[in-house]
This record gives structure tokens, C-alpha cells and sequence, in this order.
């Protein structure tokens, strides 16, 4: 039977990565290699300085795979998603049975932790219940909010506190008594401009663990403006940004 591993690398250190993970690349044959266009090609060379790096035979194949790009506008956001995560299952469906005999290992390499808003889990999902067979284990990865945490050196919670972990999508105009502290991740129209609390701090980072990380903190009113400025330095020199921020209620004297 094909063996599947989806596996966490960490969001772009590849001193993130687990002994767990490193013994998996060991075991594959085929790597399935996400391709996502040229403006995000250091994606996929991190994936590759991983498999140089820490790969100690040489003898496993890569197969790129072309991600389909979702539509840009739609009237209904989980109806968009789903239809593109179908293109997507076809695409893997067809590769692999192509490109992985059974017998063989195959893995994708999950920017991140499979856990937390990435896809590639339940598309595997679908696909093998659908009849495929193969068998599939999920490897854990370092996540941009632990990277964020370690960077700043907090707490994602205060004591007796919970946190929250939302998109900017979800993300609504106050902070409340019962999440003070919100983790907001996959925020392309910079949400936190329409927080409308003065006493909120904010604990901003992006391209984390790279060499083009930045790390800002301080009161949400007095960040704003540098966020700002750095996400479209970053995305004129990466043409994508990807960042991740921690929301907190100033603690009261």
C-alpha cells in the first residue's frame, strides 16, 4: 500500500523542523512539490534546501504540482473554497496514482503545521475516502503563532485568559472580556486598521524565521502606520507577504 506523510516544516527556518519530521524525509520516495507561481518560489525553495539539507539519500524523486489559483471574486467564500479544493483533489488524485507505485512513500511538505489553516489534510482526506488506498500520517510543525510568541518573547495568554486564533476575515471592530487576547492570521486587508480600542497592543510579525523577518510591537494606535510601510516593503521585494499578529487589551494598573 502507498504511505503518505503530510508533513509540518516550520514557517521558514529550517531549524524548526522535528527529529519526527527529519526521520520522515528519510522514509519518502516522491515528493510532491506545490508550485504557486514564480512570485512565490521561495516557497518552494525552502522545501528544497529541507530535503538537501536533511535528506541523506539521494535517491527520491520530485513531482511538481500545479496549484490551480482561486477565484478572485465570488459571492459565496465556502462555496469559492470548495470548488477550488475540488480542482485541487483532482490534481492530487490523478498524481498519485501516476506518480507513486504502491509500495512506495510519498509526502507533502506542509508550510506551518497541517493543523492550522492549510488544506492539504482534508483534501488527503477526501481522496482516500473516496477509495484510494494508501495509508497517511501527519507530522506536527512549529506554526507562524509560536514562531510570533518566541519572536516577542510573550505569552499568548495572560494568566486565566484565553486566546483566540481567527483570519482577518473574522476578525470584528473590539476585543471583548471573554477573548482579550486574538491570534488573527491570513490577513490580506490588514484587519486591524478597523480595531477601534486605544488601548490594544499589537504583536506583529512577518516573513517569521527567514531572513526577511520583521518583528514590530507596541500600542495598536502608534503601530499602524510602520505595519504598514513594512508589509508593502515585503511584498515589493517577495510580491506576497505573509504575517502574523497578536492582539491583546493593554493590562489595566
Amino acid at each position: 500500500m502507498r504511505k503518505i506523510y503530510i508533513i509540518g516544516i516550520g514557517v521558514g527556518n529550517p531549524d524548526y523542523l522535528t527529529i519526527q519530521a527529519i526521520d520522515a524525509l528519510n522514509r519518502v520516495n516522491v515528493f510532491f512539490m506545490p508550485d504557486k507561481g514564480h512570485e512565490k518560489g521561495g516557497l518552494r525553495q525552502l522545501r528544497m534546501e529541507i530535503c538537501d539539507r536533511f535528506i541523506k539519500n539521494r535517491s527520491y524523486r520530485l513531482v511538481d504540482v500545479k496549484i490551480p489559483e482561486r477565484a478572485e471574486t465570488f459571492s459565496d467564500y465556502k462555496a469559492n473554497v470548495t470548488e477550488w479544493h475540488a480542482r485541487i483533489e483532482g490534481i492530487y488524485t490523478d498524481l498519485l496514482t501516476s506518480e507513486l507505485p504502491d509500495g512506495q512513500c510519498g509526502a507533502f511538505l506542509v508550510w506551518g503545521d497541517p493543523s492550522l489553516y492549510d488544506s492539504t489534510l482534508r483534501i488527503l482526506e477526501a481522496i482516500h475516502a473516496k477509495g484510494l488506498a494508501f495509508d497517511y500520517e501527519v507530522i506536527p510543525g512549529i506554526t507562524s503563532v509560536q514562531a510570533l510568541a518566541a519572536k516577542h518573547r510573550v505569552s499568548l495568554n495572560r494568566i486565566g485568559e484565553p486566546v483566540l486564533i481567527t483570519t482577518g476575515r473574522k476578525l470584528t471592530e473590539r476585543l471583548s472580556d471573554e477573548q482579550p487576547n486574538v491570534v488573527v492570521l491570513l490577513d490580506g486587508d490588514q484587519a486591524f486598521s478597523r480595531i477601534d480600542e486605544s488601548e490594544v497592543e499589537i504583536f506583529w510579525g512577518a516573513s517569521l524565521g527567514t531572513v526577511d523577518e520583521v518583528i514590530i510591537s507596541g500600542r495598536l494606535k502608534d503601530m499602524m502606520t510602520d505595519i504598514k510601510i513594512a508589509r508593502d516593503q515585503i511584498r515589493r521585494k517577495q510580491g506576497w507577504v505573509m504575517d502574523t499578529y497578536l492582539l491583546r487589551r493593554a493590562k489595566q494598573s
